[in-house]
């Protein structure tokens, strides 16, 4: 089968490699899937980078947890009827070898989710981790009908799903944009209030518009970069639920000052959600899916052979979307 792979850390153009590789043999309890599409996070480009140096022990890797395919052989104990079932896979390159980036993929039959007919394999493939990230983030700490939600990055993959996720569910919603792009897209997933993060009147113009009253809950992209103005903004009793601190890798947090606002600052990443939360976001994913409720942004699509093209528009982190491999025609 022909997959992608890397040896070592490095540079994506340096390291990622692209030929044959065996087909797997679906294990008890697996599905085989012929892939469509592999979509590339930026925790895959950090991985292929060396944020865990024993991820290489033991051989090489085949990058990226999501992507979307057709189930073509179950394993002992997977019934037969799942064969020639479209499915979206999660968590594919977590904990092993084999991600989605190849032609097949052998995987636990619970992280093999029915895909709507109707639904692209392309979108299938953006759905494991910004779907998945932004529904914890919104729903972790409870129902967020009625309350006041403030999203940074709200054209970000996880960013734009939240937004959505949160309007649905009854929410107001404010968000941040750096420019004209990301304000349409903010707007567009159903935003109530846009405002331009850099402005030195971000937080009044939100107190205004909310008429002095402090938000529930924030959803950041960017922790420690934003916490001093995010203080300024959430309520006493608030939760922050945030997944990223790229600009502020180790944040230093003001203690006495969150102790006395009980705050609750809760950390999100895909892989580590408990198996309930994932369930609930696999469940209301396959609700808004079949009634077309969610907006889906492709940044670019590319062959196999130009993954390292897409590890670098992940990069840069100037697109708006997901960047998605395609392995094959439907």
């Amino acid at each position: 089968m022909k997959a992608a792979w890397f040896e070592q850390f490095g540079r994506a153009e340096d390291v990622l490699k692209t030929g044959e590789k065996e087909r797997p043999v679906p294990g008890p309890g697996e599905v085989l899937i012929k892939m469509r599409t592999s979509g590339v996070n930026p925790s895959d480009t950090k991985k292929r980078d060396g944020a865990f140096q024993d991820l290489l022990d033991g051989g090489p890797v085949i990058p990226n947890s999501d992507g979307a395919g057709v189930i073509e052989e179950a394993g002992l104990g997977v019934p037969h009827s799942r064969i020639g079932e479209r499915v979206w896979v999660y968590q594919a390159q977590f904990q092993r070898k084999h991600g989605t980036a190849a032609e097949y993929l052998a995987i636990d039959s619970k992280r093999a989710i029915r895909l709507p007919e109707h639904i692209d394999f392309d979108i299938g493939a953006c759905l494991g981790i910004p779907a998945m990230t932004a529904h914890r983030c919104v729903f972790a700490d409870g129902p967020v009908e009625g309350q006041v939600l403030f999203i940074t990055g709200g054209a970000g993959r996880v960013g734009n799903y939240a937004i959505q996720w949160a309007k649905l569910a009854g929410a107001t919603v404010i968000s941040t944009a750096s420019n004209s792009e990301a304000y349409h897209y903010c707007i567009e997933a159903g935003a109530d209030l846009v405002v331009d993060y850099k402005e030195e009147s971000m937080v009044q113009e939100i107190l205004d518009f909310t008429g002095g009253a402090r938000v529930d809950r924030v959803i950041d992209v960017e922790f420690g970069a934003n916490l001093p103005r995010v203080l300024e903004l959430i309520r006493v009793g608030g939760v922050i639920a945030t997944y990223s601190s790229m600009l502020v890798p180790e944040p230093k947090l003001p203690f006495r000052q969150m102790m006395f606002m009980d705050l609750t600052v809760r950390m999100v990443i895909v892989y580590a959600m408990p198996e309930h939360a994932k369930q609930a976001a696999i469940q209301d994913i396959t609700s808004a899916l079949n009634e077309n409720r969610l907006i889906h942004r492709i940044a670019e699509t590319f062959p196999l052979e130009r993954i390292a093209d897409a590890n670098n528009l992940i990069e840069e982190g100037n697109q708006y979307g997901c960047a998605v491999i395609r392995l094959g025609e439907e």
